[in-house]
């Protein structure tokens, strides 16, 4: 009995004891506290629905409530600076009663009085720029001829024509919505009503030099209020692609001489900045934005889209740079910590999941791997943060590194086309993690959203100086420009799936192997037989999973980066035919519309449109057109990052000149211009040698081959003669090409030359006998018996570039110059 009654007592101290801890903690924590110390890791998430930029969906849930009717009494929250994580966040006491909302003297609501839950009390600082970290990536174009430009300008109003008919359309049907529908003619208000297409078009009003638009533009911005919302969920990664990086991008577009592009630019980056006030300060992304405002409790979700947690870097990190506010920098480099901390521990090392646990911080457990939808940007941003962060820091270069040799091993393949050009597309992987990594089998699936990876590894080659990069990112963009040309509209459709080569260094086409793989993939023989014969599964495409165009601009995007970046002539023609064939089947009496099927006729004979514009048709889409047409110092890649809606922000590392060389303006003929000589290895060798140089350091020992010198090598001629290395011309470019008249004026002019006798006039000289630029110098100290002067045969003129005539679509002016012409504001 008395053990009884001692085990009663026993239990009763229990109890009392369970009482006051509870107590205890719940008033001392929140009661969602987060535990630092052990969290129970899940297993795979599931996946969300697509939704957004990555794909497109997002609740159509509509209310117009306002925020301005917070009459309670503001309490700031207890802060205990004792209880502070290893991160400096607080995890101290903090009221439940807590009531966000500072009222200004007009009595409106401003998130800029929304205290912090769990504030952080140790700022992560923007790191110091690396002076010349970064190498120039933008390849120096050298001058066009007349025809050239010609057919250049042409082009050029007529996709600012098209733009200015879209915009037409908005600013009549839709203006201060978020988007027009081209053919019904009303409003659509999916990303909150915040005026989207606006605010998405300012930095393209300003490219494009529509002045008087951009002011009417600017102006209405003010009547933007972004304390009611027709959401009651905004998506926080398209809110910040889109209106932060709109606004931004135009502040620093137009030199800040629009002060209230950045007071807007701030205004939302304190209401995004509430986003992350959760337990471990990883932000909400789908974010009940009125419960926010409300002063609700929140925390990061369980499941969240992989692109949406990791693609903020470069808003947040500009937005800190231009207001000099550690918050915004401090905020991303958070969850960038918490993405370089597990990238080698996930089932595919070095890449993420489509899926994540921002919640729980687990971000390792998912199994679907790939670079396209809901995943895309994450990558992008990666190499563009350590370029923004002017090479400040080496954690975004380690990142991307890690996550590119994942994408050569795993992601990148080459399908089977009966085209012999080598092309690349990028997969999908499932794994677990029990899976051998060299048995991993790819889902040959490819995405337009994918087409984005050939500017992304463009720009990682340039900047981290690797050649094989930059084959592999050619190639990629081959890959989607082989879509755009092989499919019957001459668009690329959504989703298509492919044949993989077996090998990738020898990959004849088998047509067997191919219509096998089609019957695989098609409901029946009938269906398969009927698709091939019309040409909707070109040959070497054995499905179309999702046969829309949505207007979406990834192919154009890299088409552009590469020309940028390597000066490809033959991107600018093929850029053209792109143009031509959206236009031309897209456009409306009132806009533009996406497709729902580009790959055959719908019963009345015409591909079947869709009733909506998305705004990035004239945030990015055009704009990319239009600035391939453009000339190169029009954002230029050495001055600008672009975010993924297209938005440029400043670089502050340091500005440019301008690379296009000028055109003399006397009377220089085409055929001066295309037999233009460049000295070979052994000819710069005669004047080294000529100029006490020693044969150890001959140029033709680099190679066998007499080909034209590299700017390595003119740094050697011109370090030896006592040349500056600030000056030297391997800095200008990281890669091997030929040095342009004016850097021979400069090793000339150094050398006591006279600029009468400059190089560069060459070009312009109609009455001397062609000269080389090299015999010039070496007869200062040589004999003209010695000349090498050996003219370059005469290169085949450009052919001249023709305006494709595009029918009338749907009783509207469908050309582009009709557009340009009849339709502009």
């Amino acid at each position: 009995m008395a053990m009884i009654t001692l085990s009663k007592r026993k239990i009763t101290v229990l109890l009392a004891g369970l009482v006051l801890a509870t107590f205890f903690f719940t008033t001392r924590y929140p009661s969602d506290l987060y535990d630092h110390t052990q969290t129970r890791l899940r297993p795979y998430l599931t996946q969300p629905p697509q939704t957004g930029k990555s794909s497109q969906s997002i609740s159509d849930a509509q209310s117009d409530g306002s925020l301005g009717s917070n009459s309670q009494p503001q309490v700031g929250p207890h802060v205990d600076t004792d209880r502070l994580d290893s991160d400096g966040i607080n995890v101290g006491k903090t009221p439940q009663t807590a009531k966000p909302g500072q009222k200004t003297q007009d009595g409106k609501f401003k998130w800029a009085g929304v205290p912090q839950r769990y504030p952080v009390q140790s700022m992560k600082q923007l790191p110091m720029v690396v002076p010349d970290s970064i190498p120039r990536i933008q390849h120096v174009f050298q001058a066009e001829t007349l025809s050239m430009k010609e057919t250049r300008l042409e082009r050029l109003e007529a996709v600012k024509g098209n733009f200015t008919h879209a915009w037409g359309g908005y600013k009549k049907h839709a203006w201060l919505s978020d988007e027009v529908t081209p053919l019904s003619g009303s409003a659509s208000n999916p990303f909150g009503g915040w005026a989207a297409t606006l605010v998405d078009s300012l930095d393209t009003l300003w490219i494009m030099g529509l002045n008087d638009e951009f002011d009417e533009a600017v102006k209405a911005i003010d009547k933007i209020d972004f304390t009611t919302c027709s959401l009651d969920e905004i998506n926080v990664f398209e809110t910040t692609i889109r209106y932060l990086g709109g606004f931004l991008a135009a502040y620093d577009l137009s030199g800040g001489k629009y002060p209230q592009l950045l007071a807007k630019a701030q205004e939302m980056g304190e209401m995004l900045y509430v986003a992350f006030d959760t337990p471990n300060r990883m932000p909400i992304t789908r974010w009940n934005f009125k419960a926010a405002a409300d002063g609700m409790r929140q925390e990061a979700h369980e499941s969240m889209l992989v692109a949406e947690l990791g693609s903020l870097t470069l808003e947040f990190t500009r937005l800190s740079q231009v207001t000099e506010d550690p918050r915004y920098y401090d905020a991303i480099a958070r969850v960038m910590n918490l993405f370089e901390s597990q990238q080698m521990k996930t089932h595919l090392p070095g890449l993420f999941s489509i899926g994540v646990n921002a919640k729980d911080q687990n971000l390792m457990d998912g199994t679907s791997f790939t670079i396209g939808g809901m995943v895309d940007s994450l990558y992008e941003y990666l190499p563009k943060q350590h370029v923004l962060l002017g090479g400040g820091s080496q954690q975004y270069k380690t990142l991307y590194q890690r996550s590119l040799a994942a994408m050569k091993a795993h992601i990148f393949y080459r399908p089977m086309i009966p085209d012999k050009t080598p092309i690349l597309f990028a997969g999908q992987v499932h794994t677990s993690g029990s899976t051998p990594k060299d048995e991993l089998k790819i889902n040959p699936e490819a995405q337009h959203l994918g087409c984005f990876a050939a500017g992304m590894v463009g720009i990682g080659a340039k900047i981290f100086d690797s050649r094989e990069d930059l084959e592999i990112a050619k190639q990629l963009n081959e890959g989607c420009m082989w879509a755009y040309d092989n499919f019957p509209f001459g668009v690329m459709p959504e989703i298509i799936h492919t044949v993989q080569c077996d090998d990738p260094q020898d990959c004849p086409f088998e047509e067997e192997k191919w219509l096998e793989a089609v019957l695989q993939k098609q409901p029946s023989p009938t269906i398969a037989d009927d698709r091939v014969k019309a040409g909707v599964l070109p040959k070497g495409v054995t499905k179309v999973d999702d046969a829309r165009y949505i207007l979406r601009p990834e192919a154009i995007e890299s088409v552009w980066i590469l020309y940028r970046l390597t000066g490809d002539p033959t991107l600018p023609d093929r850029a053209w035919n792109m143009f031509n064939n959206i236009v031309k089947y897209t456009t409306t009496n009132i806009a533009h519309a996406g497709l729902k099927d580009c790959t055959q006729l719908g019963a009345n004979g015409k591909l079947q449109l869709q009733d909506r514009m998305e705004s990035f048709w004239t945030a990015e889409t055009l704009k990319y057109f239009y600035l391939i047409f453009s000339e190169p110092d029009v954002i230029n890649l050495d001055e600008y990052v672009l975010n993924t809606e297209a938005h440029p922000l400043r670089r502050p590392d340091r500005e440019y000149r301008t690379q296009l060389e000028e055109v003399p303006t006397k009377s220089a003929s085409i055929k001066d211009i295309d037999t233009v000589e460049m000295p070979t290895k052994e000819e710069l060798d005669k004047l080294y040698k000529a100029q006490g140089g020693s044969p150890e350091n001959a140029f033709t020992k680099d190679t066998s081959t007499n080909d034209v010198p590299t700017k390595s090598e003119l740094d050697k001629l011109y370090d030896a003669k006592d040349g500056s290395f600030d000056s030297t011309f391997a800095q200008d470019v990281p890669n091997k090409d030929s040095p342009t008249q004016a850097e021979l004026d400069k090793l000339f002019d150094d050398k006591g030359g006279s600029t009468e006798n400059s190089f560069a006039e060459d070009k312009s000289d109609l009455n001397e006998k062609p000269k080389s630029g090299l015999d010039k110098q070496y007869d200062e100290n040589g004999g003209v018996e010695s000349t090498f002067a050996k003219l370059a045969p005469a290169k085949d003129s450009t052919k001249e570039a023709t305006l494709d005539s595009v029918s009338k679509e749907q009783g509207t002016a469908s050309t582009a110059g009709q557009i340009g012409d009849d339709m502009r504001l």
